[in-house]
């Protein structure tokens, strides 16, 4: 038997896509617990980057190793792309209703695509287009419409949330470059989980935490991290090194699908038809997306 199998990049990218579908077990828990979005944010990133610590220290300790020069790459993807997409989408979650709040998410594939075609010389393809297409209509669908006007700071959160999704896609795809996956991702994490502690306040996240059942977060937490970060952003990450920035974040939108299953087998929710239909979109997305009649090409 052949033990050195590997998952082809596009399959990481599913991955990814399904355990960040189960974020929102961890969210309602926290929630249940008194705990808001932004503790919670960085209790997520910041055990995160201790367990990719870990996980360096064991394996190979000179995956710490860095240049001065390129701290502020590092910065940006911790900083610009996951505690910027963090506070703009739990801030949309408070001020608008969240299918709202997921469509306006799910702008991060155009985000990637125009940027990947401006940054990396990515072809803007006809399969690309349509599969986008099919892909942001599917989460439009599956994520319901709602109606009523949005307010000017409701929509510029429910984008910038989508823009600095994007961002990880395009700085991760540039750190990668000269970086392992591992390093790329514990350095997110770690300059992530800071830009989240800033955002929450420290008095504000030791008093959450100190009012919660220890009990609890002395699993909850890790098992947050672990699910719904560290295995999903490694993954990513990791696909990203084969997988084209603007087709990543187009395959990625599994990720409502799965939230969607994930609360009608749990929490008895629904399924609609208008649903039905936008998981059969994204999944028609993913399928063209990975057909190989593609001529491929240089960047």
């Amino acid at each position: 038997m052949n033990k050195n199998i590997k998952i082809p990049g596009s399959g990481l990218i599913i991955l990814a896509g399904v355990f960040w579908g189960l974020m929102g077990l961890f969210v309602r828990s926290f929630s249940a617990l008194g705990i808001s979005s932004a503790p919670v944010a960085f209790l997520r990133l910041g055990f995160g980057a201790l367990i990719f610590a870990l996980i360096i220290f064991i394996k190979d300790k000179s995956l710490f190793r860095i240049k001065l020069s390129q701290l502020p790459l590092f910065l940006a993807l911790g900083v610009c792309s996951l505690s910027f997409f963090t506070v703009c989408y739990f801030k949309a979650i408070e001020i608008m209703p969240l299918s709202t709040a997921a469509i306006l998410l799910y702008t991060s594939p155009i985000w990637v695509m125009l940027m990947s075609a401006l940054f990396f010389k990515e072809r803007i393809t006809t399969r690309k287009l349509i599969a986008l297409a099919m892909a942001f209509g599917g989460c439009v669908l599956v994520s319901g419409i709602s109606g009523g006007g949005l307010s000017l700071m409701a929509l510029l959160c429910g984008l910038g949330a989508g823009f600095g999704y994007a961002l990880y896609s395009i700085l991760g795809t540039v750190a990668l470059r000269k970086h392992e996956p591992l390093t790329v991702t514990f350095y997110a994490f770690l300059f992530g989980a800071l830009g989240c502690l800033i955002a929450c306040g420290p008095a504000n996240l030791v008093s959450a935490v100190a009012a919660a059942p220890a009990e609890k977060l002395v699993w909850l937490i890790p098992a947050s991290a672990l699910i719904s970060a560290v295995i999903p952003y490694l993954s990513y990450t990791q696909g990203l090194k084969t997988v084209e920035a603007g087709k990543a974040a187009v395959i990625a939108t599994v990720e409502p699908v799965v939230a969607t299953l994930l609360g009608i087998v749990l929490y008895h929710e629904p399924l609609g038809f208008t649903a039905l239909c936008g998981i059969l979109l994204v999944l028609g997305a993913i399928v063209i997306l990975n057909v190989k009649n593609e001529p491929s090409q240089s960047a």
